[in-house]
């Protein structure tokens, strides 16, 4: 009689389950990655509303010769006219100008909201001769600004 050899097709089990810890442990860095990039990604949100209040802190400058120290009030009434403090996707808090000299300087300062609060960097901060800065640390997760 004679035998019939078979070979064996396929996967054993122990190599699939090397392929699956591999992928796990790339998979894990990636996800780690992207989380930092995403905090990254939406801090632009925080930085464009300090600009843009910076922005209206100097022509209000411009017209009454002292900064204002409201976000949200009207010209009128001796603010900058913006309809909320929050930034446009709503990761960031702009809060009222800390000013100083008899309102001939200010600091403005974005604190993060939901999501971004986990953010290394902090709040983001501004004066008005352009400095830029954080109350978290600049090198964990990029340059904050």
């Amino acid at each position: 009689m004679l035998s019939v050899k078979r070979f064996a097709r396929g996967f054993t089990l122990i190599e699939l389950m090397i392929v699956v810890a591999v992928m796990a442990v790339l998979a894990a860095l990636a996800y780690n990655s992207y989380g930092n990039y995403t905090f990254r990604a939406r801090r632009a949100d925080g930085r464009e509303m300090l600009m843009r209040v910076a922005a209206a802190e100097e022509r209000f400058f411009t017209n009454f010769n002292t900064y204002s120290a409201s976000i949200t009030n009207a010209a009128a009434a001796g603010g900058l006219g913006f309809t909320a403090a929050t930034s446009e996707k709503g990761y960031y808090t702009i809060g009222a100008p800390v000013l100083g000299a008899g309102g001939a300087t200010y600091q403005l300062a974005a604190a993060p909201q939901n999501v971004q609060t986990a953010d290394a960097c902090g709040s983001l901060t501004l004066t008005d001769t352009g400095v830029k800065g954080q109350t978290g640390s600049n090198t964990a997760n990029g340059s904050c600004w």
